[in-house]
C-alpha cells in the first residue's frame, strides 16, 4: 500500500525543492506568510505549555512539530468555509482567524473560549475522538443543499480512524458527494499506542479506497505540499466533485497532554533528532535562506510582533479571573436533563464537603 499511496513531497529536509510542479506559485510573499504563521503557532504553543506549568491555565494539549500540517491546510480556507478542529489544532484555528485570547480562555475553563470571531465558522474543539467528522460532513452537506460553493475541513489524528464515526463520516460524505476534506494528522501515536499496534493498515490514505474517494498521503512536515494538496482538495469539493481523505505524516515532539510523560512510551532521542532533521519550521527557514529571502533582522522583528500579540492575549485572559467550575454543567442544555442535573447536584455536594 505504501507504493500505491506514496508520500508526496515538494520541499525536502534540507529546504530544497524536489518537485517543481508548484514552484512558480511558491512566491516570496506566500513563503514568508507560511513561515510567519508557523512561527506564530509555535510561539503560541510554547507559551501555553509554560502557562500550564505555572498553573495559569489547566491541562494543555501541545502540538509542536505539527505546525506545517495545521497552518498549510487552514490557510487555503475561504470566508464562509467550515472548520472542525480537535483540542490540538490551535495552529489551524489561529491561522483561520480565531482569537488567541479565547483559546487561552478555553484552557482556563471558560465556555466563551469556544466562541470564534464573528463570521468565522470554527466549531468548538472536539474532545471525543472522531465525533467531529460527522459534524463536518453534515455542515458540508448543508452547504451543498443550499447551493453554495462553501466546504468543510475536519482535523483528526490516526487513532480517530479506528473509531466508528470516522467510517460513518466518510461513507455518508461519499454517498452524498459532500464537499468536505478529511484531514488526518498521523503523528504515529494514539496517545501512547504506536500506529503499528493500533491497525494493520500500512497507511491512513488507503482507507479512502473503501469509500471510493481520493486518498492522498503527504509529508506533513512540508508546508508547501500540505498547502497545495489541501487547496486542490478544497477546490475539488467546491466544484461539486466530493470529499477527499488526506493523510499528513508528521511528528509531535512532546507529550499527548501536559498531564502525561512521553518518556514512558516514546523514544526521546528520536524527538531530539527530529528537531534537527524533519522540523517544518527549520525546513522552511532553510528554503528562505537558499532563496535569499531570509534575514535575521526580519525574523527578530516578526518574533517581537508575535510576542506582543501573545502577551496581550495572556493579559486579556488573566483579566477574566478564575473560571466558574459549575459552568461545565450549566452550558450543556438550556434546560438540564435529569442526568446532568444529578451530576451537578453531586458536584455541588462534593464541593461543599471539601469546603
Amino acid at each position: 500500500m505504501e507504493t500505491q499511496f506514496p508520500m508526496k513531497q515538494i520541499l525536502n529536509e534540507d529546504g530544497i525543492v524536489v518537485n517543481s510542479e508548484y514552484e512558480s506559485q511558491m512566491t516570496e510573499e506566500l513563503t514568508k506568510e507560511l513561515y510567519v504563521m508557523m512561527l506564530r503557532a509555535r510561539m503560541f504553543d510554547r507559551k501555553s505549555v509554560n502557562l500550564q506549568r505555572q498553573g495559569r491555565i489547566g491541562t494543555y494539549v501541545p502540538f509542536e512539530g505539527q505546525e506545517a500540517a495545521q497552518v498549510g491546510s487552514s490557510l487555503v480556507l475561504e470566508e464562509g468555509d467550515w472548520m472542525f478542529p480537535t483540542y490540538r489544532d490551535h495552529g489551524a484555528t489561529l491561522t483561520y482567524g480565531h482569537s488567541a485570547r479565547n483559546l487561552f480562555l478555553y484552557w482556563k475553563g471558560y465556555p466563551m473560549g469556544c466562541v470564534p470571531p464573528e463570521g468565522k465558522n470554527i466549531f468548538p474543539p472536539a474532545v471525543p475522538i472522531a465525533s467531529q467528522l460527522l459534524h463536518a460532513t453534515g455542515a458540508a452537506w448543508a452547504e451543498q443543499m443550499k447551493g453554495t460553493d462553501r466546504g468543510s475541513i475536519v482535523y483528526f489524528g490516526d487513532g480517530a480512524t479506528s473509531e466508528g464515526d470516522f467510517h460513518e463520516g466518510l461513507n455518508f460524505a461519499s454517498v452524498y458527494n459532500a464537499p468536505v476534506v478529511f484531514f488526518n494528522q498521523n503523528n504515529g501515536f494514539a496517545i501512547s499506542v504506536p500506529t503499528e499496534k493500533q491497525m494493520k493498515s500500512k497507511t491512513i490514505a488507503q482507507k479512502a479506497v473503501a469509500y471510493d474517494i481520493p486518498g492522498v498521503r503527504l509529508d506533513g512536515n512540508d508546508i508547501f505540499v500540505v498547502y497545495f494538496e489541501t487547496k486542490k482538495a478544497m477546490d475539488r469539493a467546491r466544484r461539486g466533485e466530493g470529499p477527499t481523505l488526506i493523510e499528513a505524516v508528521t511528528y509531535r515532539y512532546g507529550a499527548h497532554t501536559t498531564a502525561d510523560d512521553p518518556s514512558k512510551y516514546r523514544d526521546q532521542e528520536e524527538s531530539k533528532r527530529r528537531r534537527e532533521t524533519t522540523d517544518p519550521l527549520l525546513r522552511l527557514e532553510r528554503y528562505l535562506q537558499n532563496k535569499g529571502y531570509f534575514e535575521e533582522s526580519w525574523k527578530a522583528q516578526v518574533e517581537e510582533e508575535i510576542t506582543k500579540e501573545i502577551e496581550k492575549a495572556v493579559e486579556d485572559m488573566e483579566a477574566y479571573g478564575p473560571a466558574e467550575p459549575s459552568d461545565m454543567f450549566t452550558h450543556v442544555f438550556e434546560t438540564p436533563t435529569w442526568s446532568v442535573q444529578d451530576q451537578y447536584d453531586a458536584f455541588k455536594a462534593r464541593v461543599k464537603e471539601e469546603v
